[in-house]
């Protein structure tokens, strides 16, 4: 069983959330983020990313970081553009992309059923990543960038979801990037028991995106656990905060790859070694239609590769997924390239900048190919996760990502 909490949120004035509200920490880098920050404020960035508002140069790492972000944090709530409620709430979030669209429900999600496995995993973390989101967390005493969770899809909770969409919406607005966020506060405790006892009833919950997030909030429960003679089990910190949907409005777009070189290869030697794990012809389209098919770019032309039969095993959870074919059957072999987490000469695209990007990467000289990958499906993710085992590096692109700041979990409230 899964166990959700309510909890007294601390969020945005309702005539700043806009303002307020930003993209992930990790979706940009410090100049990216100082340019989104221009003349705004109120930008989130100022807390997650808050070298903004420091010296070009700084080192991410350094304690003046840490205590520059808590100083802004203190600042947004001393100025009432950060309020926190009264009361413990549950929160609805509704996101519409394009024709797609989302719904989830915020929720503090259980830092022990993340050692328990009743929240799966399907990446390994980082240190330096974890450690940095754990000393994040510590010095501002809050979770500020929510965990994209998701569930196997239920009727019943779906209609929980609809009735706490029934309330007037808190915020309603387009972000920069076209997205409409809606955001609703649950403050019913009647929906709030039944929401609890839906998600009682749950087997298992999944990390869609945020994985060091996760793991860094559960490492600081079990430090203050540790601290704490009272323990409990109740205590704020035992939760993080969480975003969770049903997995039919999982919305995955590929992870494509683009390679600086083919190994000291010619094109016609590199197509010759193609020849027996992969078939080739001429694109109709750069973008593969089916799972086990890729689009190769070179020389401003898009081929088809198809993994031949036999070339990989079927029925391993793992190496059956697009990304582990192509790394065990092009990348490694051909192109030598063993660790894609280290090694410099690939990198990695989004499928949110589509092919376009892909073909002017290449074009431009940098790199030699791109591999236009299919997506992942939320069934592969969920098949690897139950079978304990982990994906290769940057596997999924989850589209659209959570806004940072509608609203902050306080590990005391």
């Amino acid at each position: 069983m899964a166990r959700i909490e309510p909890f007294k949120g601390l969020r945005p004035a309702r005539n700043l959330a806009e303002k307020v509200a930003s993209p992930p920490y990790d979706v940009l880098n410090s100049e990216e983020a100082k340019a989104l920050c221009k003349g705004n404020p109120y930008s989130f960035l100022r807390i997650t990313k808050p070298e903004v508002d420091m010296e070009t140069g700084i080192n991410l790492y350094d304690d003046s970081v840490y205590a520059k972000a808590l100083e802004n944090l203190e600042d947004f709530r001393k100025k009432n553009v950060l309020i926190q409620d009264e009361t413990k709430n549950f929160y609805i979030y509704k996101q519409i992309w394009n024709d797609h669209t989302q719904v989830g429900l915020v929720a503090g999600a259980s830092c022990q059923d993340y050692l328990d496995d009743v929240i799966k995993k399907h990446e390994y973390t980082r240190p330096d990543k974890e450690n940095d989101r754990m000393r994040h967390i510590d010095t501002l005493n809050a979770n500020t960038g929510p965990v994209f969770l998701t569930f196997k899809q239920r009727d019943n909770v779906d209609a929980l979801f609809a009735k706490g969409m029934e309330m007037e919406a808190q915020y309603d607005f387009i972000s920069r990037n076209g997205v409409r966020h809606i955001f609703w506060v649950v403050d019913d405790p009647q929906l709030t028991e039944a929401i609890q006892a839906a998600f009682a009833d749950i087997d298992f919950l999944y990390v869609a995106d945020g994985h060091h997030r996760s793991a860094a909030a559960t490492n600081i429960k079990s430090a203050r656990e540790a601290a704490n003679p009272k323990h409990t089990g109740d205590e704020e910190y035992n939760f993080f905060l969480s975003v969770i949907f049903p997995d039919n409005q999982m919305k995955i777009l590929p992870y494509n790859r683009v390679v600086k070189d083919l190994n000291g290869m010619c094109k016609a030697e590199f197509f010759g070694k193609l020849a027996g794990k992969f078939t080739y012809e001429d694109a109709e389209t750069p973008e593969p239609q089916h799972t086990g098919e890729f689009c190769l770019y070179i020389e401003g032309k898009w081929f088809l590769l198809k993994a031949v039969d036999g070339s990989f095993d079927k029925n391993d959870a793992v190496r059956s997924l697009d990304v582990a074919i192509l790394q065990d059957n092009l990348l490694q072999p051909l192109l030598g390239i063993e660790d894609p987490r280290r090694d410099t000469r690939i990198n990695f695209v989004g499928g949110i900048r589509g092919t376009g990007e892909l073909e002017k990467l290449v074009d431009g000289g940098e790199y030699r190919i791109a591999v236009s990958m299919h997506p992942t499906t939320i069934d592969q993710l969920f098949k690897v996760a139950d079978s304990g085992n982990v994906m290769p590096p940057k596997s999924t692109w989850f589209e659209p990502k959570l806004e940072s700041g509608l609203v902050l979990h306080l590990l005391e409230d």
